[in-house]
């Protein structure tokens, strides 16, 4: 097993590696979308989160839990308990996983046409349903280098599955356009199969390869094996509540918001259309930009967990502040773009427009997004994972009852399920921020970490309406001037940050060694 990992370093290969997978699925997403329209794009946004609902128990929460164990059992130093961890979590996921795609697939018809009372979704779910297996096993491993806060292989294999899964999708849903939408839309759930399939391969490859794969597993013992059982699932139980609700409450967005939206006069092909231009394009294009958080919270964990087993509170408090610091300094420019540019956004990428209202209002929880990730990763790794999924049950009621309320009402209709998504959004973040101090006792810097950013984002406010007014004028929008705008004020947002301080010169240093890294390799 290589050295670990520093919490920058880990952040940043899963950034760059989130960041190519972010552009490439822009990709996959602006074609698919082109190609199988908004109705197959609903049909697959409606079924995906059952999917991923089934991964959530199947995979039970051990995932996480072993990147917990782990990091603490190679901050003791006994790597022989970590492959006994490995070994375990092995057995129960694949039992879980393999258990729960059968009773998936038996189920099928009812979760399609009784709950979902959209029998199109059927053939699309069934298909989806063999990356159960795949998936949860990968994850095991996932977690398992994560623990050696050795990011690598996930960043790898995450790449890997998202080149196959674009490729093959957009084939397969090309070679079956003709046969309908919904035959497109099952062309792209076994893109997504297939790809998840070449990514546990590559992940594999990685074990494989591992120095001290063969004098690490050691024997099977009892005692310690029962033990570390119970460690696991005590860590896992919650994680999986967490996540449960977390998925089930998307599951239950796609459910009411076509129900709400149907109860409004719409027809069950239109509100499928419009479910599917808020999930798949203007939620696409929020999530997008947390690419960095989400990397940053998966890093967390063991960076958090490492600080807190060596009781070291100065590390502790740091690494917690740089977590917020990064998290606002992505945040605050989301906002912006989203806010001015959305309606121009979703037309150049995906042909749609009217995606832009929705995708305006989701603009204001784009901080708030972001921080719920960091904060909620912060706090699994300070091994209080009950605490978000806590606050998690709380913000997910607020959000349900807005979505029921506002969608069912037609001056709001969808921009009305974008309002209480936000509400969910904000409610979280405040009361994972109110935890973590409680906590923790760290103090935060709040001239670091939000007055910087906020001037950062300023500046590049006025850069971005300048080079808009200018590029653009009154002539048509494009995608050269649109994308030019804000490449412009990403240029002054980076600058007013490093001239006001907001990254440090170690922070400048190591980025700068991380883009000529990137640099020769793109040479060779």
């Amino acid at each position: 097993m290589k050295e670990p990992q520093s919490l920058f370093t880990g952040t940043m290969v899963l950034a760059g590696a989130s960041f190519v997978n972010r552009m490439l699925g822009f990709v996959y997403q602006i074609f698919l979308i082109r190609l199988i329209k908004a109705e197959g794009i609903g049909l697959f946004s409606m079924v995906f989160p059952i999917y991923i609902l089934v991964l959530v128990l199947a995979s039970f929460g051990i995932p996480v839990a072993i990147a917990k164990l782990v990091a603490d059992a190679a901050t003791q130093g006994n790597r022989q308990r970590a492959y006994r961890i490995l070994r375990l979590a092995l057995v129960y996921t694949s039992f879980f996983s393999l258990t729960l795609t059968v009773i998936g697939v038996l189920s099928a018809r009812f979760i399609t046409g009784q709950v979902l009372s959209n029998p199109s979704t059927y053939l699309p779910f069934i298909c989806l349903m063999p990356g159960v297996f795949i998936v949860s096993m990968s994850s095991v491993f996932r977690g398992f280098f994560q623990g050696f806060q050795y990011m690598t292989p996930t960043a790898a294999s995450q790449t890997a599955e998202q080149l196959i899964r674009v490729t093959v999708g957009l084939c397969l849903a090309s070679l079956l356009i003709n046969q309908g939408i919904v035959a497109a839309a099952c062309g792209a759930c076994l893109g997504v199969v297939i790809g998840e399939l070449g990514g546990f391969m590559l992940m594999l490859l990685y074990f494989i390869r591992s120095r001290d794969l063969q004098p690490r597993l050691g024997g099977f013992r009892v005692r310690e094996s029962g033990y570390l059982t119970g460690a696991m699932f005590r860590l896992a139980f919650p994680i999986t509540l967490m996540r449960l609700v977390s998925t089930g409450f998307l599951s239950l967005e796609a459910v009411i918001i076509p129900h709400r939206l149907m109860a409004n006069g719409f027809s069950t092909h239109e509100a499928t259309e419009a479910y599917g231009l808020f999930a798949g394009i203007a939620e696409t294009l929020l999530y997008t930009p947390g690419l960095i958080t989400v990397a940053l919270s998966t890093a967390l964990v063991p960076a958090i967990a490492e600080a807190q087993t060596a009781r070291d509170f100065s590390l502790l408090n740091s690494r917690v502040n740089n977590a917020m610091r990064c998290t606002v300094i992505v945040g605050l420019p989301s906002l912006l773009v989203f806010l001015v540019l959305a309606r121009d956004l979703c037309a150049i990428l995906f042909g749609y427009p009217e995606a832009g209202a929705a995708l305006q209002v989701l603009a204001i929880g784009a901080p708030f997004l972001y921080l719920q990730q960091t904060t909620t990763g912060v706090l699994q790794g300070l091994g209080e994972p009950m605490v978000p999924f806590r606050n998690l049950v709380i913000a997910s009621v607020f959000k349900v009852a807005g979505i029921y309320a506002l969608t069912g009402c037609p001056a709001y209709g969808i921009r009305g399920a974008a309002a209480a998504v936000v509400s969910g959004f904000i409610i979280m973040s405040v009361l994972n921020l109110i935890d973590l101090r409680k906590i923790t006792d760290c103090r935060f810097k709040m001239l670091e970490i939000v007055f910087k950013p906020l001037a950062g984002t300023a500046a590049a406010t006025t850069a971005l309406c300048f080079a808009y007014k200018y590029l653009v004028g009154e002539g048509i929008v494009t995608g050269f001037n649109l994308f030019g705008s804000i490449f412009i004020a990403g240029i002054v947002y980076g600058v007013c940050l490093i001239l006001i301080g907001a990254l440090s010169k170690e922070e400048r240093d190591r980025l700068g060694y991380v883009f000529c890294k990137i640099f020769l390799a793109i040479k060779k």
